[in-house]
């Protein structure tokens, strides 16, 4: 088979031989097909990415990854839209029929298994629906799972398989809600094949359409991950990652504040009390995120010393992208959660003033408490 037509299955890049420094390379001598199965080739970049958890920057920009997707609205598919149920805020897509057009669409929310398990799930599907419903959204069906865990597989295949009518099936979403790593599954439960996309933390990993044939003719199809430029990820580095991605059971931590007392979020982020009785505060973030306690006052001097050192993440290397936040000003009418993109949650009572500050063009909201 001639190697234009081949393509990696890790990224979904067309493989080639002539230039190392291209998108798809792979030495030729390293070139092996299997008649008509191609099931097995990646390129140099996703060999490197699944053996040794290397990354090779890409000439990609997020536009041209926009440009790719909008070629979903010319197909009539069925779509599953996957979400990070931890960071429902910067990963649910307001415009996704911007990339979909009017192709029917699942809902689903990855991670279920980072939250409390006295949470009724029933309650969480309403609330995504809701949220969807809000920028105009109607799913045909909402699903929460786990692709870490390999939970909730079932029941997205079910509705995969109620709603497909032989359409090809296409997975859209951010980048970090755990995509590759769905279809994987999906894979080796409905086919006994194991780990066929390249799964990391990194950005990017996917850079064009990966087209996995279906026993009927159709196919499931990973598409390259959208990047929420808001989302404080896209700051970090994968070490300082590791630091605020949850890995388990979210625990919540309480904490008495007044009225000019400050939390800081390792050095990522600050709440101020400005005004409010002394109540609690309730935080949903990853276990392995330090916070600390201060005077508002001596907020400021305390964070100029400790940046990097007993503030992390960001580690020293990269503390200077931290050093001057922007402070937002939210007041609560009802118990609300103030939302830090890609970092979690706090929850406030009604009736409370609270400064949240945060790096450049970073997302932070207020909402109707979750929980």
């Amino acid at each position: 088979m001639a190697e234009e037509h081949l393509f990696c299955v890790g990224c979904g890049a067309p493989i080639q031989t002539k230039r190392p420094q291209e998108l798809g390379y792979i030495p030729a001598a390293a070139l092996v097909t299997r008649g008509n199965q191609q099931l097995d080739i990646y390129c140099q970049r996703c060999f490197r990415l699944r053996h040794y958890n290397e990354i090779e920057p890409v000439s990609l920009t997020n536009d041209d990854f926009l440009k790719v997707l909008s070629r979903i609205s010319q197909q009539s598919a069925l779509v599953v839209n996957v979400i990070d149920i931890f960071d429902v805020d910067g990963s649910l897509l307001p415009a996704l029929h911007r990339f979909i057009g009017d192709n029917p669409y699942i809902l689903v929310g990855n991670k279920e298994d980072l939250l409390p398990k006295s949470l009724k799930r029933a309650k969480i599907k309403d609330w995504l629906r809701q949220q969807a419903n809000h920028f105009g959204l109607k799913p045909l069906a909402v699903v929460l799972l786990s692709a870490e865990k390999n939970r909730g597989i079932d029941e997205l295949l079910e509705q995969i398989n109620k709603y497909r009518q032989t359409r090809d099936v296409y997975f859209v979403g951010v980048t970090n809600v755990g995509k590759s790593t769905l279809i994987n599954h999906l894979l080796q439960q409905a086919a006994g094949i194991k780990n066929l996309i390249t799964v990391s933390r990194f950005p990017g990993t996917t850079l064009d359409f990966i087209k996995l044939p279906l026993t009927d003719g159709g196919n499931l199809i990973d598409t390259p991950g959208i990047i929420q430029s808001n989302q404080i990820i896209h700051r970090l580095t994968t070490k300082e990652m590791k630091l605020i991605q949850p890995i388990k059971e979210l625990k919540p931590k309480v904490y008495q504040l007044g009225a000019g007392q400050t939390l800081l979020l390792g050095g990522l982020a600050r709440i101020d009390y400005l005004k409010c009785s002394k109540k609690s505060m309730i935080l949903y973030l990853a276990g392995q995120l330090k916070v600390h306690r201060t005077k508002t006052e001596n907020a400021e001097h305390f964070i100029d010393r400790h940046l990097g050192g007993l503030l992390q993440p960001p580690f020293k290397e990269n503390a200077a992208s931290f050093r001057n936040l922007q402070r937002h000003v939210f007041k609560t009418q009802q118990k609300s959660d103030l939302v830090f993109s890609g970092l979690g949650w706090v929850t406030i009572p009604a009736g409370a003033t609270v400064a949240a500050w945060v790096p450049k063009e970073t997302g932070v909201t207020i909402r109707k408490a979750m929980i």
